[in-house]
């Protein structure tokens, strides 16, 4: 067989793998629209929309073909924000940190010397964490990490799991720092909380995803909510974090999220290695665990539950400080 042939050859077989790959693509493309509900003003802007999915697909795919050999401890799957661009997705990371966010804090948390820390915890497992929520195309996680982080703290004191009000946070919390969706954070939530009667009911006050004028009403706020104080950890000490989460409840942590690996993560033991050094998002950290060695942090993020492990993630314990994680958190005292 001449050299020509052989080349004739694979031109054709390679040109039937790319139009299979296509078709392919175009199957899981038609699927992707139908489960997240997609639709496009014109037939050019699916055809950005589509290019843009099988781009985020090969990365996908390349990344799991790693997790399958054994190289990498976390896999990825496709979700709702799989047809954007990364300037869309920038929307949701609008954590604003300032060099006076803990002016009104009175604490810096100190680990208990007569309380042992546990090995594990899962605040999930002791009725101390609502379902996951979703902020849709706000940037507001700074309001859901906070909001967590007193849901937690009003279960452990009461014995009573409610789903409190982001909205009113996103609505009401503007002359403290915060700009509803366009970013804040826990800090500034937690010193407006500091003013009022407490929180309501989220379905008293339910979320829009949209900044709206404030509709407080302190004849409908949660008894138990008021904020005292909060409490600040250590910067960049893991055993600090573990010693709060362990014996105090879920905490509001910032992290770093604006990458990749972190949008279409699907589980597994994510191990930082695309978190670039700033922080950009806040969750809620809600425990942490072992597994097969493996030690990680539990958080829950506020995407819903269709992302990552029914909406949470596990980081590494193994590396300081992953993806920021120690680097600024805190969380609510109440009376």
């Amino acid at each position: 067989m001449n050299s020509n042939r052989m080349k004739i050859i694979f031109v054709v077989v390679l040109a039937s793998f790319a139009a299979a790959t296509r078709n392919v693509d175009k199957l899981k493309w038609t699927s992707f629209k139908k489960r997240f509900e997609k639709s496009y003003k014109s037939d050019e802007e699916e055809q950005s929309r589509f290019n843009i999915f099988t781009k985020n697909l090969r990365m996908i795919e390349e990344h799991n073909a790693k997790f399958e050999a054994g190289l990498v401890s976390y896999y990825l799957v496709m979700n709702g924000i799989g047809d954007q661009i990364e300037d869309e997705m920038n929307r949701m990371f609008t954590l604003r940190l300032t060099e006076d966010m803990n002016r009104r804090s009175r604490f810096r948390f100190r680990p208990p010397e007569n309380i042992e820390i546990p090995n594990s915890i899962d605040w999930r497992d002791l009725g101390a964490v609502t379902p996951v929520k979703d902020q849709r195309h706000c940037g507001s996680c700074w309001a859901f990490g906070s909001i967590g982080a007193v849901e937690g703290q009003l279960a452990i004191n009461t014995g009573k799991l409610v789903s409190l009000s982001e909205q009113q946070l996103v609505d009401c919390s503007t002359d403290y720092g915060n700009e509803g969706c366009n970013g804040g954070y826990a800090q500034a939530a937690y010193s407006y909380l500091l003013d009022v009667r407490g929180l309501e009911r989220e379905d008293a006050y339910p979320y829009e995803a949209k900044n709206r004028s404030c509709r407080y009403n302190k004849d409908k706020v949660v008894p138990g909510t008021k904020v005292e104080a909060y409490t600040n950890i250590k910067a960049n000490n893991d055993y600090d974090l573990k010693a709060a989460v362990g014996t105090v409840g879920p905490i509001s942590v910032a992290i770093n999220a604006n990458n990749n690996h972190f949008f279409f993560y699907g589980g597994g033991v994510f191990d930082g290695d695309t978190c670039k050094p700033e922080v950009d998002h806040e969750v809620l950290l809600v425990g942490y665990g072992s597994e097969n060695g493996e030690d990680y942090w539990f958080v829950k993020n506020s995407w819903g539950p269709c992302w990552g492990e029914g909406g949470y993630i596990r980081f590494s314990r193994s590396v300081q400080n992953i993806c920021n994680i120690s680097s600024v958190a805190n969380f609510p005292v109440l009376q």
